[in-house]
């Protein structure tokens, strides 16, 4: 089954559109343990409201992929949810496909990608690898930070065509056509989702984190267009996070 199915089929289960980025402060201390701790009591806790975990570097670096993560990834799985490691894969693509490689040996089931290194030596092995194993690429769109249209909202010449097009829509373009999993659109900008959306249809679901801490809300996206709320700090940094999500995921369900 692919990734999307199963996301599709997670999100079904569960009654839940709620991606959880199990991300957490700078932690001076070399007690890991007790990070890894923190991090899968956290999940015990939530683990009813959500679909899915995303997990980035605030845990890889001070656990290790293979030494702490790995124990998470598995714990993800045990409770029947699906596991997304947003590497942001941005290299040449030998580099990229090692990276894919060993992500996917971890556990992962999908990793997310940067479109700008574009497909050939790029992206093009990462997709290779993950079709090979039935996983999943999800690709960068536009970011949910202030400085996003900088970079992915700055006009551009598309190649084929010679017409000047956003960035970001040349990005919908390319998920589509390489068949992407995904895209991540900020929920900070619903007008980004939403001319998005135009592009990719239902054929790549749209992930938008930034709800909550900064500043987006769950009810703007989806009306714009995301499938799915990636939702860290809003529930990971509140005093009760089970109460959190479950908030967040009751909206879910009264959604129309």
């Amino acid at each position: 089954m692919s990734f999307k199915a199963r996301m599709e089929e997670a999100s079904r289960k569960r009654e839940s559109d709620i991606v959880l980025a199990l991300d957490f402060p700078f932690q001076n201390s070399t007690n890991r343990k007790t990070l890894l701790t923190r991090a899968r009591n956290l999940l015990e806790a939530v683990q009813p409201y959500v679909c899915a975990v995303k997990i980035n570097h605030h845990l890889l670096l001070p656990l290790g992929l293979f030494d702490g993560v790995q124990t998470i990834v598995k714990d993800i799985h045990e409770k029947g949810l699906l596991a997304v490691m947003d590497c942001k894969i941005n290299d040449i693509g030998s580099t990229n496909q090692v990276m894919a490689e060993y992500y996917f040996a971890a556990g992962f089931d999908a990793v997310i990608a940067n479109p700008f290194v574009g497909w050939e030596e790029g992206l093009q092995p990462v997709f290779e690898v993950a079709r090979k194993l039935d996983r999943g690429v999800i690709l960068l769109a536009y970011m949910s930070h202030k400085a996003a249209s900088e970079g992915y909202g700055q006009t551009v010449i598309n190649q084929k065509t010679g017409a000047k097009i956003p960035q970001y829509v040349l990005f919908a373009e390319k998920a589509v056509s390489w068949n992407a999993d995904g895209v991540v659109v900020g929920a900070t900008y619903p007008d980004k989702i939403r001319e998005i959306y135009e592009t990719v249809k239902e054929n790549v679901p749209i992930y938008s984190p930034g709800v909550g801490a900064q500043g987006g809300t769950a009810e703007d996206a989806r009306k714009a267009g995301a499938r799915y709320l990636i939702i860290g700090r809003e529930i990971t940094q509140a005093q009760n996070p089970a109460d959190a999500a479950k908030k967040v995921a009751a909206s879910t369900r009264d959604r129309t």
